[in-house]
Formats: C-alpha cells, sequence, structure tokens
C-alpha cells in the first residue's frame, strides 16, 4: 500500500503505472480510492491511473486539523510531485469534482483534461444545510444509525448490491472522524464564476437519477466551464454513476481520453 507524504499527511494511493498518459481520480465523500475499480480495470491498458484517499478517508492518516477543497487540491498536486508527473488528467466523483476543480483553478498548466463525475461548482443548498448538520453532529456524537446509513447510501450509491459494503466501511471507521470532513463538504466555497477560467478539455457525466446533485447543477457546471466541455447524462444513473453505471460512464471516459492530444 504505497504511502506519500504530503504537505503533513500521509496519502494512501493506488498507482498502475505503466507509459499511458496519467489519469489521477479523487473519490466522493464517505467513499475511498477503492470506488474506482470498474475505472481502473478499464484504463489501465492505456493510461497510468491513480486513485488516492483524501483527508479524512480511506487509509489516508492526517492530523485532524480543519482543512479546505483548496487544500485537498494542493494534497492532489502534492501527489503528482511524488509521483514526478507533470501533467496528468485530473478527476473525480461529487467531492471529488470539488478537488478536481480546484486543482484546474489552482495549477492549469498541470491539468491535461478533467473528468468531473456528479458533481457541481456551487455550495450545498440553504434549505438541506440544517439538515446535513444535524445528520453529521448525530453521526460524529453517538456513532451511524442504521437508519441514517440507509438514507445516506440511497443518496451517495443508490444501488441496492452496493450499498451494504459502503455501509460496512462507514460503520467500521471511528464516528467522531466524520465531523471535520463534514464541516469542509457543508462550508465550501462557490467556484461558479471562476469556471470560465478553467479552459482544458472537460467530461461532465452525471447520473439521470442523482438524488445528491441535480442533473440542473451538472449542466450548470458543463454550461459554465471555458473550454471544450463534453456532458453525458447517464439514464438511470445514480450519484455514484461511475459504479451504478461502469459500462456507460467507462465508454465516455476512454472516448474523451482518446480526444486529448498527447
Amino acid at each position: 500500500m504505497p504511502i506519500a507524504e504530503v504537505r503533513g499527511a500521509r496519502i494512501t494511493y493506488d498507482d498502475t503505472g505503466g507509459e499511458g498518459e496519467p489519469v489521477i481520480l479523487a473519490h466522493g465523500f464517505l467513499m475511498d480510492r477503492s470506488m474506482f475499480a470498474p475505472q481502473v480495470d478499464a484504463l489501465r491498458a492505456t493510461h497510468r491511473v491513480i486513485t488516492w484517499d483524501e483527508r479524512g478517508f480511506g487509509d489516508t492518516e492526517y492530523d485532524g486539523a480543519p482543512f479546505t477543497y483548496w487544500d485537498s487540491a494542493a494534497d492532489c498536486l502534492g501527489l503528482l510531485d511524488h509521483l514526478a508527473i507533470e501533467r496528468a488528467v485530473v478527476g473525480g466523483m461529487s467531492q471529488g469534482g470539488f478537488v478536481s476543480l480546484r486543482v484546474a483553478l489552482t495549477a492549469p498548466e498541470r491539468v491535461l483534461g478533467l473528468v468531473l463525475i456528479d458533481t457541481q461548482a456551487g455550495p450545498e443548498d440553504a434549505d438541506v444545510l440544517p439538515l446535513y448538520q444535524a445528520m453529521i453532529d448525530g453521526w460524529a456524537a453517538e456513532g451511524l444509525s442504521d437508519e441514517t446509513a440507509e438514507v445516506v447510501a440511497g443518496l451517495i450509491v443508490g444501488h441496492p448490491n452496493l450499498n451494504p459494503g459502503w455501509i460496512a466501511k462507514w460503520h467500521a471507521r471511528p464516528a467522531a472522524a466524520i465531523a471535520q470532513p463534514g464541516t469542509t463538504l457543508l462550508t465550501r466555497d462557490d467556484v461558479h464564476d471562476r469556471l470560465h477560467e478553467i479552459t482544458v478539455p472537460a467530461l461532465v457525466v452525471h447520473g439521470e437519477d442523482d438524488a445528491a446533485v441535480s442533473v440542473a447543477k451538472g449542466e450548470r457546471l458543463a454550461a459554465g466551464l471555458g473550454g471544450p466541455t463534453e456532458l453525458l447524462v447517464v439514464p438511470g444513473g445514480t450519484h455514484a454513476a461511475n459504479l451504478s453505471h461502469p459500462a456507460e460512464v467507462n465508454a465516455a471516459i476512454a472516448s474523451f481520453l482518446a480526444t486529448l492530444p498527447t
């Protein structure tokens, strides 16, 4: 299990290696690098695929201090430095998309293209903030209830065959560990007014049945980006469309990557 010492964190990652163009993928909130297993399997023959655990999730270790998605973007760039990768296709799902957008805004010269899955450029809607905050507070203080776990899995994963495995992972983690990542999620800034600065090619993939981030938000993201952008709405796709409909998502990513200059 490779570990990179980056900005005071011990970031755990997987790297297929190889001579292909590098693709680095960041996972969603409450997920970890394993969520991209279908994409790694599909792309590793043609690309070097790196997946990593962000602060607060998976096997990555950090000191528990407050952080923002700009910090996570710096972590991603630090991991690329660790791997001696000058430029890469940068992508992510949901929270990973928040990070990827900020990587592109921080260091556009490092980004060959963007793959943005079920994500958006804005903050959480004001009407759901109290509900989400109460859920995170209760989880951190009292542990994850079975009822809350089912609701969260329905929002984030949305697939009956996949939900139980992720719920088991959430139960296995210290309950208090959710607090700081939850704060980061719910207090993130709005980058809509900077999307025009991102001029690299982008693929925006959104599940038609995404219960956490509406298709309209994905459409707004795609419309705001400043470079050539392809939007794919996956029929029946959930918030984790790359898991619920891997064949469709993998085909779209492979097609997009084939269009990028080498």
